[in-house]
């Protein structure tokens, strides 16, 4: 499998992850510290508690759990427990690598 092959089937997983319109909304709530134009480091990336992610949907725990377990699956967030909660937070990379999918031609990067 060529390198090109294996950044589109990443792609592929990332979209798949947030084709549901729950998982994107819980997405969209957890890039709060890495919003569109900056950087967002690891040891930055805000941590959000599983049960104050769900507060205001309307879904059951088990299916938050179940979205929140196909984003980690698709790499686009990762997940910690600390003692009797489960953290989670957005993996900085992901967005950059959206980031450059949509964007393949930075600023003052024209190519003509």
């Amino acid at each position: 499998m060529s390198n090109y092959e294996i950044k589109t089937a990443h792609l592929v997983e990332i979209f798949k992850g947030l084709s549901n319109p729950h998982r994107l909304m819980l997405f969209q709530r957890m890039m709060t510290c890495c919003a569109p134009g900056t950087r967002c480091c690891p040891s930055e990336a805000v941590r959000i508690c599983v049960g104050d992610l769900g507060e205001g949907l309307t879904i059951a725990p088990s299916t938050l759990s179940h979205h929140l377990k196909e984003l980690h699956r698709a790499g686009l967030i990762q997940m910690q427990r600390n003692g009797k909660h489960v953290e989670c937070w957005v993996e900085p990379q992901v967005l950059e690598r959206l980031s450059a999918f949509f964007n393949p031609n930075p600023k003052g990067d024209h190519h003509e």
